[in-house]
């Protein structure tokens, strides 16, 4: 008897602590601290004692007309690329400010994340930074949650929006049902369940996508099927332009910064963004969005609804377009013209 009863006592200790280890993330790995990575880059330390990393291209910020905060997306870091020649920003008058999101890169990880903590990071990296009482705001992919957060809460201090390939959220309250079935089922399987997840289960996010037992992500998986032919030319073309902090992304652990992501963005949200109003209703500035046709992360019927609901957003659809249209040199200078002066791209 003795016997069986330690066999299931042994049996249940090692299923605890596998549910314990698959469940619990890790600690993250803080830069600067014991056992963390080396801080590199410059940063700022926030209100609440956390340090923001950041990267300034273009012209220096003192002298600068433009100054636009650039927010990246997933997996991705201050050091996005952008075709954008110095000769260029030069021309435009521009500086560009890009930072880490909080657990990406060297920006410390915030365990009270979400999307209105986004948009409070973004002012005061702004203000630290001396870029004045307004500041242009430009998003790619799933970065752009922090825009639409900026819109919400700092309308104010916004003198123009850009919003790329926005990732849409299922579960904003304004989508029709019937669009939201259509173009949910259109997702991989093993999207539709890390959206699920994220969604209604957020603490089997770090499971989901740590088990090897099933598919988990097309995008973490690399999944060719994300791919058009545009986007695929666009990717040969990066290998030019190496990108020597690649590894930098997720060295706090994929928890705060990858998993975060997606737990804010498709979880539930303060607010509906097709309920917001303009920014700016009484003052110049305008919002513009860019969507690929052909992007196969973001369905093009859920995006246009989007830019019905709110007729103040300058819509722009590129016909064969793909998710990594910001990474084209033509496409990606045109969206700064639109943004800074107000010139209509022509594609």
């Amino acid at each position: 008897m003795f016997p069986v009863v330690a066999a299931a006592f042994l049996v249940g200790l090692f299923a605890s602590y596998y549910a314990y280890h698959s469940l619990v993330p890790p600690r993250p790995k803080v830069c600067g601290s014991p056992g963390g990575s080396p801080v590199t880059a410059p940063r700022i330390k926030l209100a609440d004692g956390r340090h923001l990393a950041y990267r300034e291209r273009g012209v220096s910020r003192e002298r600068a007309k433009h100054k636009v905060v650039l927010v990246h997306g997933f997996d991705s870091s201050k050091d996005m690329y952008i075709p954008l020649s110095q000769e260029v920003m030069k021309e435009l008058d521009l500086y560009i400010l890009a930072f880490d999101r909080a657990g990406y890169g060297e920006s410390d990880p915030n365990p009270e994340r979400s999307v209105k903590s986004e948009a409070f990071d973004i002012q005061e990296l702004a203000d630290r930074l001396n870029l004045g009482h307004k500041f242009y705001l430009m998003g790619a992919s799933i970065g752009t949650y922090p825009v639409w957060s900026c819109i919400k809460y700092i309308p104010h201090r916004l003198a123009g929006v850009m919003l790329i390939v926005p990732v849409i959220n299922f579960w904003w309250p304004s989508f029709p049902p019937q669009l939201v079935a259509e173009t949910y089922k259109q997702q991989l399987k093993r999207d539709q369940w890390k959206l699920w997840i994220a969604h209604h289960t957020p603490v089997f996010v770090y499971w989901w996508m740590t088990q090897r037992l099933f598919p988990y992500s097309s995008i973490m998986e690399r999944h060719p099927i994300l791919l058009n032919e545009r986007d695929l030319k666009t990717i040969q073309a990066l290998p030019k332009i190496p990108d020597s902090d690649e590894q930098k992304i997720r060295q706090q652990g994929v928890y705060e910064s990858l998993h975060r992501d997606l737990m804010i963005h498709f979880g539930k949200w303060e607010f509906d963004p097709m309920e917001l109003k303009s920014p700016f209703e009484d003052a110049r500035g305008s919002v513009y969005l860019w969507q690929g046709h052909n992007d196969k992360l973001v369905p093009f019927e859920m995006q246009r609804y989007v830019a019905k609901k709110l007729p103040w957003i300058k819509y722009h659809e590129v016909p064969d377009g793909g998710h990594l249209m910001i990474h084209e040199g033509k496409l990606c200078e045109a969206m700064f013209r639109e943004l800074l002066l107000g010139e209509e791209p022509s594609f």
